[in-house]
């Protein structure tokens, strides 16, 4: 059966009107989900350790900025948006203490709370607006006048009105005017995982990673190898946004078609999809938290490294090279930006 869908008919900020809301940590998400909220007319104060970079930049937007027991304490509603590694030690030095009975817990992500590396208590609601899309996205959306679609979910009802709260915010966010969809913490969690992991992420880096190997070692310059398969899947992947997969079956060519439907099956085969079950069970069990927790602990020792090798793989200095002979593709210091939040 199709999920609901709720929209700004479905949803209210009279649950959250009168209420203080902090958001902790001012990144990617969370200083778009407070200027929005802010914009919407709600009363948003923002929770930071004190020597965080975001602390200036969260003045500079109009926040009163507090340290994140304070906030806790000040607040009804927290959002918790620091990230996933980061959460059991700043909830146990400084949100749990400072949580009382009838107040809101809300996560954008459900890692934390669905594999209990918080232990949250039974008198609060615990609930996630999830929108489905990056920050700055959430925020030019609301800019101009529409929204990204969100997922809610309820994990705790303390008060009975922890609906009604999450399609508030959500409403507040900007999601409302695009759809809002129900689901729960274990559907958002394990499904999110999967998709960054076999998809989104690792399995399109990785993809495309081989199949530039491949040209490159059969003589073929690497140039070639990147327009091929790097810079030509986004227009291959904004046709499937938009359109589908079928949909961008019909806009290529009789030949990419073709290929397509010939060739692909023996690229992702049986044997990946038995690896992307795999994938799935290690999500479902707990294994991929449990190793990733211990890399985090441990210092990040392997995640460094994997990254580093990535970096100087030779498709990232052919990929270099390419983009600044193409002024029409948007070039974004990703890494600056993010550490302005940090």
């Amino acid at each position: 059966m199709p999920a609901k869908v709720y929209t700004e008919k479905d949803s209210s900020l009279v649950s959250i009107k009168k209420k203080t809301l902090a958001v902790i940590g001012y990144g990617s998400q969370g200083h778009a989900h407070a200027l929005n909220l802010k914009e919407s007319g709600l009363n948003v104060i923002i929770g930071l350790y004190p020597k965080s970079k975001s602390v200036k930049v969260a003045k500079a937007q109009g926040f009163e900025v507090y340290s994140t027991a304070e906030a806790v304490k000040q607040a009804d509603v927290i959002m918790v948006a620091v990230p996933d590694m980061k959460q059991a030690d700043v909830y146990n030095k400084d949100i749990a203490p400072n949580l009382t009975a009838g107040k809101a817990l809300l996560f954008t992500h459900g890692l934390a709370v669905h594999f209990n590396l918080i232990d949250v208590p039974k008198d609060v609601d615990v609930i996630m607006v999830a929108p489905k899309g990056p920050g700055h996205v959430v925020r030019s959306q609301y800019v101009e006048g529409k929204g990204v679609p969100s997922l809610i979910a309820i994990h705790n009802d303390a008060s009975g009105k922890a609906k009604k709260i999450a399609l508030g915010w959500a409403k507040g966010i900007g999601g409302a005017r695009a759809g809002v969809i129900e689901t729960t913490f274990k559907e958002e969690t394990e499904t999110d995982l999967f998709g960054e992991q076999a998809v989104l992420c690792g399995g399109a880096s990785e993809l495309v990673r081989c199949g530039f190997e491949t040209l490159v070692e059969a003589g073929y310059q690497p140039e070639m190898a990147y327009f091929e398969c790097l810079h030509e899947l986004k227009l291959i992947v904004d046709l499937m946004v938009e359109s589908g997969i079928s949909g961008m079956r019909f806009s290529i060519s009789e030949t990419a078609k073709y290929g397509d439907i010939t060739r692909g099956p023996r690229v992702i085969t049986a044997q990946t999809k038995r690896s992307m079950k795999k994938i799935l069970k290690e999500i479902q069990d707990g294994k991929f938290t449990r190793e990733w927790v211990k890399e985090y602990k441990d210092g990040l020792p392997n995640y460094n490294k994997l990254l580093a090798d990535g970096e100087k793989h030779e498709i990232e200095k052919t990929g270099k090279r390419l983009r600044a002979l193409m002024p029409w593709v948007k070039k974004r210091n990703i890494k600056g930006a993010q550490a302005a939040y940090n």
